[in-house]
């Protein structure tokens, strides 16, 4: 029998009895790796409209992390991420599994990157376990590997030396994997089904992170993925179009815009490499949204309020403590704001 697979869409939390008397005593903050503390459960996708030195920079701030984008050339990678280090902050970066990914890596390591995002579409393929072979012997540094779709994906890369692992295939804003190749699985269900294995030691004494990556269009929605046992989100659009986002902000007679496109884009492809083997993704310009401090903020306060729903003071006690419900087509309707139609 096919099993079917839950969107976010698909599921709200059951608000329960809450003694909370103020959304500042709930704990949002999460850990990545022992050492590396973040204050809200999230980080930027390695997307180069998303993740420059100045969202770096602005999230490092706010208590957490961006990914350094890897269509660059070491040299200018590093720089990046220089900007950020020898300020004190933290901050990480992308690389491949092919062409230059070790002297890459090396390079970033050697100028205080904080972790390093073994960054590819399919994750679940032997170039991963080599990659993730080959820098585990040469770089000491956390180590967030993806994408993938499935718990044997997950329990695999967590093998091979993932301390974190992004899981999710097809489902960002700006990706067609799932329409070009016919492949995925709905992002929430994902999460439930990498995080049925969390209570394993499968990496040395502890398990890898799972960090839910696609799918994620607001607050409500990273409260869902933390419920279902995703210690981390992983955020593109939602911080697209702000100041902080690499590139102009380009007028028009209808507003102010800025790009925004997937990795896997014909232009994002064309305009680093010269060319594309396939396009999993689209470009398009996105509404210029100002500052994103304030887009920050938004994003604690309802994470905040969604934990509290649940009567939860931290995500540990949200993900031990969540009720689940299905809604309808119609449930979905009237969740949203209907006056407005």
């Amino acid at each position: 029998m096919m099993k079917a697979g839950l969107c976010y869409d698909d599921v709200l939390l059951v608000p329960q009895y809450s003694d909370i008397r103020s959304r500042l005593a709930v704990d949002i903050s999460t850990n990545l790796d022992d050492d590396l503390k973040l204050e809200l459960p999230f980080v930027s996708s390695p997307m180069d409209t998303v993740s420059g030195e100045e969202m770096a920079k602005a999230l490092d701030k706010a208590g957490t992390t961006a990914i350094i984008h890897r269509y660059n050339t070491i040299e200018k990678q590093v720089a990046m991420v220089c900007s950020v280090t020898k300020d004190g902050g933290r901050v990480g970066a992308a690389v491949g599994v092919t062409g230059d990914f070790l002297e890459r890596a090396q390079a970033l390591v050697s100028y205080g990157v904080s972790f390093l995002c073994v960054d590819v579409a399919h994750g679940h393929h032997i170039m991963m376990e080599e990659a993730l072979e080959l820098l585990k012997k040469n770089v000491e540094v956390h180590l967030m590997a993806g994408n993938v779709a499935t718990k044997r994906g997950y329990t695999d890369l967590s093998n091979w030396g993932a301390d974190s692992v992004r899981c999710n295939i097809g489902g960002g804003s700006a990706c067609t994997t799932r329409i070009q190749t016919g492949h995925g699985v709905p992002g929430l269900q994902t999460i439930l089904d990498c995080s049925k294995i969390n209570g394993l030691r499968i990496v040395g004494e502890k398990r890898a992170k799972i960090i839910a990556d696609g799918g994620i269009r607001s607050s409500g929605d990273i409260v869902k993925a933390l419920a279902a046992g995703a210690d981390l989100v992983m955020i593109g659009s939602l911080l697209a179009g702000t100041t902080e986002t690499p590139g102009a902000i380009i007028e028009s007679n209808t507003g102010e815009f800025k790009e925004y496109r997937g990795m896997a884009s014909k232009r994002a492809q064309f305009e680093w490499k010269g060319k594309a083997r396939s396009y999993e993704g689209v470009s398009t310009m996105v509404p210029y949204k100002g500052d994103v401090e304030f887009v920050l903020e938004d994003l604690e306060k309802g994470i905040r309020s969604g934990l509290s729903y649940s009567g939860c003071r931290s995500i540990e006690e949200l993900q031990e403590n969540a009720l689940w419900t299905r809604q309808t087509a119609n449930g979905l309707s009237e969740s949203k704001a209907h006056i407005l139609k």
